[in-house]
Parts: structure tokens; sequence; C-alpha cells
């Protein structure tokens, strides 16, 4: 399994292997698991990881001594969503063997923190776990910055309890509402009032911080509106987090990325989402087929146009794309479907900059869907 590191560390490789010899192989690196944190007095807070330095060395995946190109140097600066983070840091990883004299850099600050710096000309690339919003479009296009959105995966956000939680095994549409919009903040508190026969005891609210892409998705597919929740929750920009308060907490619930519920399935339970059509787990096929609604969403990489006419980010790039079936299955979501693919890498190859989704996040909106009226 892919070395995880914790979201808030940045991500330094520094590729050292001969261009003759392939690839050594690195000594193995254990995933960590959750990190306690002591839970604050005060809600909604968000919890600080300190960011640390990690020099990660290439995968040992052999690569043909005529693919390597010792050519190719520079610095690659990325940062954004902790969701698409695993997908990114194995094409990192794996694109040591070919670049060995490229550098790239990974952070993480979740999507709309990623979308700060990308807009304000820090980063080359950004994660992002739900489309560009029009207003962060706007600065970009101030700072003259164009950019290339680049779907590269699809992911089900999790809604997680503790595995003694036996009573919310499924939940609808405007239960969960009911439990996250900002109007129950003080008066909806126990799962009771959620449903008559559940528990008579307070639940714990758990979530991804207000600069999460994650946040935002969930939000506008569950409550209606964007950025719409209530503030009685604690808040956290590293899914691990979340995933340790849930699994201490009896009573705790949360929502993250589907990579992450699959990396803990033997310790947390998943509530199946009931969106009008019956209960339905978060899984790969549900997912695919587009029955886990309304909780799926498409990933995506932003490129800075002219960052594409440096060879190592266009190189790297390509590589992305080139592999991105089989990085996104290692890293535990589901690929977009092979005719998106190629539609992506059209938009690449055209420089075709801005935003297929201008309205912003588009609840079941097929992403193959937008790209084909695009490519017409």
């Amino acid at each position: 399994m892919f070395t995880r590191l914790l979201r808030g560390s940045v991500v330094v490789i520094t590729l050292l292997a001969s261009a003759c010899a392939g690839v050594a192989s690195p000594p193995s690196v254990s995933s960590p698991s959750p990190v306690p944190v002591s839970m604050p007095d005060v809600t909604p807070s968000v919890v600080d990881v300190t960011p640390s330095v990690v020099v990660v060395q290439p995968t040992s995946t052999p690569v043909a001594e005529s693919a390597v190109r010792p050519d190719l140097s520079g610095d690659i600066v990325i940062d954004g969503s902790s969701t698409v983070y695993p997908i990114t840091e194995l094409a990192m990883q794996q694109f040591a063997g070919i670049a060995p004299n490229v550098r790239i850099q990974l952070g993480v600050s979740g999507t709309g923190g990623g979308f700060k710096k990308f807009c304000a000309g820090i980063t080359d690339i950004s994660d992002a776990s739900r489309p560009i919003k029009p207003d962060e479009s706007e600065i970009c296009r101030a700072n003259g910055i164009e950019f290339v959105e680049i779907p590269v995966a699809f992911d089900g956000i999790s809604v997680i309890v503790n595995p003694e939680n036996q009573w919310a095994q499924c939940m609808t549409v405007d239960e969960l509402k009911q439990m996250w919009a900002p109007d129950s903040e003080g008066k909806i508190v126990t799962w009771k009032q959620i449903r008559a026969d559940w528990p008579d005891q307070p639940f714990k609210l758990y979530a991804p911080g207000i600069d999460s892409g994650t946040h935002d998705y969930f939000t506008a597919a569950i409550v209606g509106k964007e950025d719409a929740s209530r503030n009685d929750y604690v808040g956290s920009e590293d899914d691990y987090v979340l995933m340790q308060r849930v699994i201490e907490e009896k009573n705790g619930i949360a929502y993250v990325g589907f990579a992450y519920y699959q990396e803990y399935t033997d310790k947390v339970g998943v509530v199946a989402v009931d969106g009008g059509n019956g209960c339905v787990s978060p899984s790969i096929e549900t997912i695919t087929n587009g029955t886990y609604t309304p909780l799926a969403r498409p990933l995506f990489i932003y490129v800075r146009n002219d960052r594409l006419d440096r060879p190592e980010v266009e190189a790297f790039v390509t590589f992305y794309l080139d592999n991105a079936a089989d990085l996104v299955q290692a890293a535990r979501y589901i690929p977009l479907p092979p005719r998106v693919y190629e539609l992506v890498e059209q938009r690449v190859a055209k420089r075709t900059t801005g935003s297929v989704f201008s309205e912003g996040i588009q609840v079941g909106v097929s992403i193959e869907t937008l790209l084909m009226l695009e490519d017409k």
C-alpha cells in the first residue's frame, strides 16, 4: 500500500536515482494511524496539525532506462485538497523514477486554501475536491493566471460512525440535512430527534474545515446550499483526525473522502444514504454507476497554463494523465471512464482554459456529459 502521510505534512521529493541504474527500493514506511488529539472545549474549531517535512525516495516500480528523463529539472509546487492528496502523492513517487532531477513539493491546505495560493501565483498545480468557484476564477483572472481544469477521478463522500453505533445504518438526505442544517444548531442535538426509535443521546459532529472542498460539496448536496452548515461541530483539515474522533466517540459522526473510509473499514461504520431510491452504501460499484447519490463527485487538479510551457511540468501532467486510472485505483478512488480521460488529454493538448463548471459546484451533473458538450 502506498505511503500516506499526515494531512498537514509538506512532502518534498528529492530525486536521487541514477538515470542508468533504475530505481532502488526505499525502506518501507507504514501508513500512519489517526493521530489522537484532545477534544477542544469550544466548537466549532479546527484542529491544527503541525506541518513537517519528509523526504520520500522514489518507489521501487521498475523504470525502463529508455524512459528516464535526466534532461528534466526544476521545481514543481503543488497544494490543495487533502482528498486528492493520495493520488498526487502516488504520481509524484512514480514520476521520481522518470525525472530524477525534478523536485516536487506537495502541501495540503484544503481545496479553498489551495486555490488561494494558486490564484496568488504561489503554486503551479492545485489539487481540488470540487470545481473552482466563480469568485476564485475571477481572482485568478485578475492576477493574470489562466488555468487548465483537469478532472482525474470520482469520489463518494462517506458518512462514518463509531462501530458501536448499530442504529444509524441508513439515513435519508432529509435526515442528514436535519442534522447539519444551520437552523438545527442548538435545537437538534440527539439521535432521537433525528428518528424516534434512536437513542436519546447527544450526537457528536465532526467535519472537514471550511477551506475543504469536501465541506463545500457536502453542504451543497445535503443542505442545499454551499457552506450552509451548523457551527457547533469540531472541524479539521486532517481526515485522520476526524477518523480518530469517530473511533474514540461512540456517538460520533463525520463525513470524509471514500479512500479514507476504505482505509479504516475495520475501525468505523459507514452510513448508507437514501437519496430517494433506497439505502445505498458508498462502494466502487455504487459510485461508478451513479446510484450513490447525491454524494458522488469528481476530483480535479488545476494547472497554470503558462506552467505547461515548462518541460518538467508538462511531463508531470502528461505522466499523471497517462497513468491516471492506475494511480486512482491504487489510491482507492474510482477512475473516470476512458472516454473522459481522452477528452481531458485533449483539453491539455489544446490548452483549453477556464472551468466547465461555470456555476461552481453542480450536484448530480455528469462530468462526462459536460466535457462532451464542450468537445462539440
